[in-house]
């Protein structure tokens, strides 16, 4: 599965990111790519109907990201971990728009 997402202020895109969720024998991982910066991977911890939870242990921030589908049909992406010693987390609120 492959996937992008951009960040766009006043008009123009300040960041991007290349995604994909591949299978590599018998694990899946989520493998992000953001702004140029090197790749990493994230390996399928756990998953169920409504969630699924990438890991990295290893990772600078984010070492978790995880993917909620809420019960109105949206979906909250999270990242987690420590960064600076601190445990730090965001949530990504996405829903479904029209396309023009």
């Amino acid at each position: 599965m492959l996937g992008m997402s951009r960040t766009i202020v006043g008009g123009k895109a300040t960041e991007f990111e290349f995604l994909q969720i591949r299978q590599q024998g018998s694990d899946i991982f989520y493998i992000a790519k953001p702004s140029g910066q090197a790749e990493a991977s994230f390996k399928l911890m756990q998953h169920s109907k409504r969630e699924a939870v990438f890991e990295n242990p290893v990772h600078d921030f984010p070492q978790r990201i995880i993917y909620r589908l809420q019960p109105n049909g949206s979906m909250t992406a999270r990242i987690e971990g420590k960064m600076n010693g601190s445990e730090r987390g965001m949530d990504f609120p996405m829903k479904r728009v029209s396309c023009p």
